[in-house]
């Protein structure tokens, strides 16, 4: 997942306070109170506290860009027509049912009945159209394109008697439902909505009470909600740092945390009765990007490179262990699009590595331990960010690559810097994690590495990948559509055009106070009516 805001870390006097959100003598910043909310909750009320990271600031808006339509869905304030089941296959949310034409451009939504906004109006068919239509006025912002998907571009018709909005694509979308259930497509009150920063108005089981800039939110139960809302209170607490958010959880502080990435913190909740830890099988790729623009364009630096570096002793290093899954490909091994048959031409071998640039003539001519091409020597610019072990795996492939004589420089910073200096090209490693199946198709995460693609953030290109791309996009067989995914991750991984850290499994670790929680496998589902608070 990806952020344009600057990432602040929760200072310690507001994890460790008394109070959970007023710490710090007003540090916090500025505070934002919403009428978005359904109702209020009673003092006595059951109350969940909650430790997450932040992303965009915290800021909840599914048209600003990705970061922030996530943060709508995972702090239940959004939902959208569609929702994935753990085996990532699209289901009816808010709607009840879809029908398609032949052609799969023409698309008919049934909405369930009876749906209501947190301020208790009717979601209508109008009100959907106009939620779609908001997206297409207001995005993309920055570098998110909410526009790429085909529900935005489409020709929208609302019958309110029936219940009905009909979209009718100007291309073919197989995976139609897929694509609504992404969370940019969440369905919210466009004209009831006066602030979009904080109080969106959305038919989720919680709505804003308050924000408070940099540190998190209080939300409320939504008094019209369709269904028993577990708590009365939610206070979501802000924390960047894993170690922040098990000493926060430990201490009584909150009662729930998401992916702490600390590997001896989730030993010692798993070895304690006091705590439950939920880990959800991996979809998610940590990877990092190698700019085909700059030195790395040269494809036997980067076959060496992948050579050089034990991932198998990486992930499972006390650092990294259990977190997760070595592999070679940018598709986890857990999906069904023919890992096992792909091959690995660069398994750890450091001495043919070596072989491999002496050959090319890529050597250390001065002696100073670094190899040089073009006179200079190789010095790797490496981003990344603390986030999901990104920077303990960039740190872990700069010994390895020092190893073989490639120089790396490490810049760490916010997710923001990781962000804009990979949009703007601007690096020559950059580790990050991404959802690989998020509208429960790997086609928009595989469009990365197609050359006419604006999210193409490497520079890659190659004929035949592009073809089969483009293919893909025209075959709604599922059988021939794994075919043609198998075929372009084996030519990903033969032009090695990313260093795989592996594949990442989430997490939800919560104390005795809770009764149940559960972490997705497509983690946009934090705060949902399955947490509940113990008898």
């Amino acid at each position: 997942m990806k952020s344009f805001k600057k990432l602040a870390v929760l200072c310690l006097c507001i994890i460790m306070g008394a109070s959970l959100l007023t710490g710090c003598g007003g540090s916090a910043g500025s505070e934002t109170d919403s009428t978005a909310a359904g109702g209020s909750a009673a003092a006595d009320g059951k109350v969940l506290t909650f430790g997450c990271q932040m992303y965009s600031d915290g800021l909840i808006d599914p048209a600003h860009d990705i970061n922030t339509a996530w943060n709508c869905m995972r702090f239940g304030v959004g939902e959208a027509l569609y929702k994935f089941n753990d085996e990532m296959v699209a289901e009816p949310w808010l709607a009840e049912s879809a029908e398609s034409s032949e052609d799969y451009k023409t698309w008919t939504v049934t909405l369930k009945k009876d749906i209501k906004f947190s301020n208790g109006d009717d979601m209508t068919a109008t009100k959907v159209k106009e939620s779609f239509e908001r997206l297409r006025k207001e995005g993309p912002n920055g570098t998110s394109t909410p526009e790429k998907y085909s529900a935005v571009n489409a020709e929208i018709t609302a019958d309110d008697e029936a219940g009905t909005v009909t979209f009718v694509l100007p291309e073919a979308d197989f995976n139609f439902l897929g694509n609504l259930a992404y969370p940019v497509n969440e369905i919210v009150n466009v004209a009831a909505t006066t602030n979009w920063e904080s109080g969106v108005i959305g038919t989720g089981p919680y709505a804003v009470e308050k924000f408070t800039d940099q540190v998190g939110y209080t939300m409320v139960k939504n008094e019209n909600y369709r269904e028993e809302v577990p708590y009365d209170k939610v206070e979501i607490m802000f924390m960047g740092d894993a170690s922040a958010k098990a000493m926060a959880l430990q201490s009584g502080q909150i009662d729930l945390a998401e992916n702490i990435t600390n590997v001896s913190d989730i030993q010692t909740f798993q070895d304690d009765d006091n705590f439950t830890v939920d880990i959800a099988s991996g979809v998610r790729c940590g990877f990092s990007w190698m700019n085909q623009k700059g030195i790395l364009k040269n494809d036997t630096l980067r076959k060496a490179m992948l050579m050089a570096i034990d991932y198998d002793t990486i992930c499972k290093s006390n650092t990294i262990g259990g977190l997760y899954t070595a592999g070679f490909s940018v598709l986890p091994s857990t999906l069904s699009y023919g890992y096992d048959k792909l091959n690995n031409p660069y398994k750890y071998d450091p001495e043919g590595a070596k072989k491999l640039l002496d050959d090319a003539g890529i050597v250390d001519s001065d002696g100073d331990g670094i190899r040089e091409i073009d006179g200079k020597n190789i010095n790797l610019r490496y981003i990344s960010y603390d986030n999901r072990l990104l920077n303990e795996f960039s740190d872990a492939h700069t010994n390895y690559l020092s190893k073989i004589g490639i120089g790396v420089t490490a810049e760490y910073g916010s997710s923001d810097d990781q962000w804009s200096k990979l949009a703007a090209f601007d690096y020559d490693l950059n580790n990050n994690n991404w959802t690989t199946v998020g509208n429960g198709d790997p086609s928009e995460y595989l469009a990365n590495w197609y050359s006419k693609s604006e999210a193409n953030y490497c520079g890659y290109a190659n004929k035949e990948y592009d073809k089969l791309y483009e293919e893909l996009g025209k075959t709604g067989d599922a059988d021939k559509r794994a075919d043609l995914i198998q075929q372009m991750q084996q030519i990903l991984v033969d032009d090695a055009v990313a260093v795989i850290d592996g594949y990442y499994n989430s997490s939800m670790i919560y104390s005795k106070n809770v009764g149940y929680a559960h972490i997705h496998t497509a983690d946009y589902y934090w705060l949902t009516t399955e947490i509940t608070p113990a008898k």
